[in-house]
């Protein structure tokens, strides 16, 4: 490294930081440089973008130059949004810094892992640089353990060049027998003092505990578990499009994260947002009556289907035209995570390819071929309203037998063995029909149209965002974009959308901070599922506010210390209030309140909801899902005004906390005099169309500990419904 030491210096304070939480401060060395340089980026904030988000991955990592520890990292992008470019950086600075072995963990798929090898070493440039780096070894076994043993020791061997040290980068299948290989394989090595850095690609799959409800742990956890063992310094890092399950595990789990990072995907780049909210007409319903069912066996290729071919097939006469057939065009037909359905669309495919060949060669007045043209103009006039330089119908029509004919349809499933690999550089346009394997991890090159009739199965929402194989880089050619579903699976992305930025958003706010601190809570439509209930050993509540009160059930539950601050922060924050009134229901004193009107809500919100503390599980989530509510609706609207009522004007009134309930009944009845005056009950104090908040002081009875409690403050709090939001939430308790 002769002449790296200038630039390293200078790029050393560039990227200094007071950020406490960043462990070391690593230097961006040749390896980095030359890994940006090598990937053509479109412009320097891309470069200056990956760059500096893996430069904040590997910050939080243990440092290089410690003797020992371990830290767990979450890593989260989008789908299809270049996870492995970042990895790939994040490999390349450890690199630069002194870590001495690079360890990936790939797909749980053959096709899966060599797409991620290929990436790698493609990247990393294995094949084709003149220096020797990297010691790559794949699915390393026993007999590499000496040629891996000596590159480690070379670190350590004053005859060996700095420059000439390498870095043993393994790469190995999520699989049990490969696992245990490496295991076996490091478990003869000494590792003392060799910084590790362990890469698990699509972290969410297959590596979680799905027997923690059995007391057991399932084999490739294990193994994982096993693996970090073994390496006494060491950083594993989860990267993952859909976290949910990683940040639902039990934070004393040992792969539990201790910091998550989110990445910022390109300019170009086109999810959730961009084809179901910004542009809704790429999105298309498959009709019931279209979607196989038991009860519903369609016997003729599907009408959307048909359409969908025939967008397909015009967006590839258009590429043709436009580009003469650089990069590719993609349709993917995905009905079914079962291999049998898969062969009928396949024989669609090629039936109506032979039959729609067949007719273009007829003559021009040809009944068959005008209705044929009929049809595809109808697509052609879909396609128009969203490619502004589309090429005339009659052009396309000219080259549609090209597109046809030239065409690789193909099953994308295990029927004849294993996974085939598709080779993209062979043809230009491809139609791939099949199932799971081309969900998670799958990349279809230039996916245009997705056909998808099948339901949204269980609900987990983070295995249906792993379809989502039409999200890319896509933005040059999204105009030709189109994503057939059923009408569940549509709603369902369409609120998988918020829900991902919602994680996102907080975790952004935790960036820096201990992540066992951050609440597990955001919002998901209640008709999903975060995650797989296996992996899971924390119950997680379901919820939404709507016209409805939020009311303690617990408060008796809390510590001393807790109910001291909640009484600290109530009298505060009335105190400070200027605007109050005496309002009257009734005759008799203990239906008199005080009440502040108009008060700003984000004032409200910040000085009294955020500062009241609820330690009992149950109230707590429901808590934490209100919070989440509110905080969004504030979002959209800051000048929100609310009403605060001081219950029997702060007077102490006595709530008896039965053996049998086990819980405060909160709420004054109303009363039962024939009075036209007489008092409503608590309940209706409210103002229905805004946020109110009755603040009530009470002394305890606690019939089952037989002990009093003096001078609780609660509060209970009215969700009108505009303010409506469904959230999930999940007591995680702590871990000191």
């Amino acid at each position: 490294m002769s002449n790296n030491s200038e630039t390293l210096e200078m790029m050393e304070i560039t990227i200094q930081t007071n950020d406490s939480s960043k462990l070391w401060f690593p230097v961006i060395g040749e390896e980095t440089q030359a890994l940006l340089n090598h990937l053509g980026l479109p412009d320097e904030e891309s470069r200056t973008r990956i760059q500096n988000e893996a430069i904040e991955v590997i910050q939080r990592c243990v440092p290089p130059g410690s003797l020992r520890g371990s830290k767990t990292g979450l890593v989260i992008g989008y789908v299809q949004s270049g996870k492995t470019m970042s990895f790939t950086t994040v490999a390349a600075l450890a690199c630069d810094n002194g870590y001495r072995m690079v360890i990936v963990i790939g797909g749980t798929k053959t096709n899966l892992l060599k797409q991620s090898n290929d990436r790698l070493k493609k990247d990393l440039r294995l094949d084709t640089r003149s220096d020797r780096k990297w010691k790559y070894v794949e699915n390393p076994r026993g007999d590499k353990r000496q040629n891996i043993q000596s590159t480690l020791d070379a670190w350590h061997d004053p005859s060996v060049p700095e420059d000439e040290r390498q870095i043993a980068l393994l790469t190995v299948m999520k699989q049990s027998d490969h696992l245990q290989h490496l295991n076996n394989l490091l478990g003869n090595m000494n590792l003392e003092g060799v910084p590790v850095l362990i890469i698990d690609d699509e972290a969410d799959q297959a590596g979680l505990n799905n027997k923690v409800n059995q007391g057991a742990m399932s084999t490739i956890y294990r193994h994982l578990i096993e693996l970090r063992q073994l390496l006494p310094h060491h950083s594993f890092l989860q990267y993952t499009a859909t976290p949910q399950a990683p940040l639902l595990i039990n934070i004393v789990d040992v792969l539990s994260p201790d910091f998550a990072e989110a990445l910022t995907p390109g300019a170009d780049y086109s999810g959730g947002k961009e084809f179901f909210l910004d542009n809704p007409i790429l999105i298309k319903t498959i009709p019931g009556s279209e979607i196989p069912t038991q009860d519903n066996q369609v016997i003729d290729p599907p009408e959307t289907f048909l359409f969908a071919m025939m967008l397909f097939y015009l967006g590839v006469a258009a590429g043709y035209i436009k580009d003469k057939g650089r990069g590719n065009r993609s349709m993917m037909v995905h009905p079914s995570q079962k291999i049998a359905p898969h062969g009928e669309y396949f024989h669609w495919v090629r039936q109506m390819n032979n039959q729609w060949k067949k007719i273009l060669g007829q003559d021009a007045n040809d009944p068959a071929r005008i209705d044929l043209l009929a049809s595809f103009n109808k697509a052609y006039r879909d396609l128009v309203r969203t490619v502004g330089d589309l090429p005339l119908f009659d052009q396309l029509v000219d080259v549609l037998p090209r597109a046809i004919n030239q065409t690789n349809i193909q099953q994308v499933n295990t029927a004849g063995g294993k996974t085939p690999t598709i080779d993209w550089k062979n043809e230009y346009a491809h139609i791939l029909v099949g199932g799971q394997a081309m969900d998670r991890g799958f990349t279809v090159e230039g996916l245009t149209v997705t056909y998808m009739p099948r339901g949204a199965g269980v609900g987990n929402a983070d295995t249906l965002q792993q379809r989502a194989r039409f999200f890319g880089y896509k933005r040059s050619y999204l105009g030709y974009c189109r994503v057939f579903l059923e009408q569940d699976v549509k709603d369902a992305f369409i609120n998988y959308v918020e829900h991902e930025e919602n994680i996102r958003q907080q975790l952004k706010i935790y960036r820096g901070k201990p992540l066992f601190e951050w609440k597990r809570a955001f919002f998901l439509d209640n008709a999903l599922k975060p995650t797989r209930g296996d992996v899971l050993d924390l119950p997680l509540m379901t919820g939404g506010f709507s016209d409805d009160w939020y009311v303690p059930n617990y408060p008796h539950d809390s510590d001393e210390d807790a109910i001291n601050k909640n009484r600290e922060v109530v009298n505060t924050f009335w105190s400070q209030l200027t605007a109050l009134n005496e309002k009257i229901f009734g005759k008799i004193s203990v239906n008199k309140h005080l009440f502040a009107s108009d008060i700003p809500l984000t004032y409200t919100f910040e000085q009294l909801i955020v500062k009241f503390r609820t330690t009992h599980p149950s109230d707590s989530q429901r808590f934490t899902g209100l919070m989440l509510q509110v905080q969004h609706y504030l979002e959209q609207n800051p000048n929100e005004l609310c009403d605060i009522y001081l219950m029997d004007k702060g007077k102490l009134r006595l709530r008896t906390i039965s053996k049998n309930i086990g819980r405060l009944n909160l709420f004054q009845g109303r009363s039962h005099s024939t009075d036209p005056d007489k008092y409503p009950g608590d309940r209706q104090i409210v103002v229905k169309d805004k946020l109110t908040i009755q603040i009530h002081k009470l002394n305890l009875q606690v019939e089952a500990e037989e002990r009093d409690i003096h001078n609780v403050s609660v509060i209970a709090i009215w969700v009108p419904q505009k303010m409506e939001h469904d959230w999930v939430s999940q007591n995680q308790g702590s871990v000191m």
